[in-house]
């Protein structure tokens, strides 16, 4: 299974779903960084990522070819993080046939309602949780 965790800006996000990730998942399990930056993607390698990719070509490129993608709900509205986020990119995440687990966290002045507010380390739990499930039943 490959699972792609997507983030930008300072990349700190993704590194904790990275870390988080790889200390709960079989080795076997393939974690690809793609940060919309350098320095997220390469927060993410450092918190134990297989590979890494940065920029919107590799968001296009391997959004399709992932069998599950991480990362915060922002991702999937165009010109969130601070316009890091392109429409193309988040049309390819959106448009995906992987799965989507994704954290209700967003800066892109959109507000989910009916969700209770957790801390991140709590949410990124759920997160990991969420994907063993999905592996286990595969």
């Amino acid at each position: 299974m490959r699972i792609a965790v997507i983030d930008g800006q300072g990349g700190g996000i993704g590194k904790h779903i990275t870390e988080r990730l790889r200390r709960g998942l079989p080795e076997e399990i393939e974690i690809l960084a793609l940060g919309t930056n350098a320095l997220a993607t390469s927060m993410m390698l450092r918190a134990g990522a297989n590979e890494g990719a940065t920029g919107e070509n590799a968001v296009l490129f391997n959004a399709g070819r992932v069998d599950l993608i991480a990362g915060s709900i922002s991702i999937l509205f165009a010109n969130s993080m601070q316009g890091e986020l392109t429409p193309k990119m988040a049309e390819a995440i959106a448009s995906s046939p992987a799965r989507k687990i994704l954290l209700p966290l967003t800066r892109a002045g959109v507000d989910i309602v009916g969700l209770k507010a957790e801390p991140l380390p709590h949410l990124i739990e759920e997160l990991t949780i969420k994907v063993k499930e999905i592996i286990e039943r595969r």
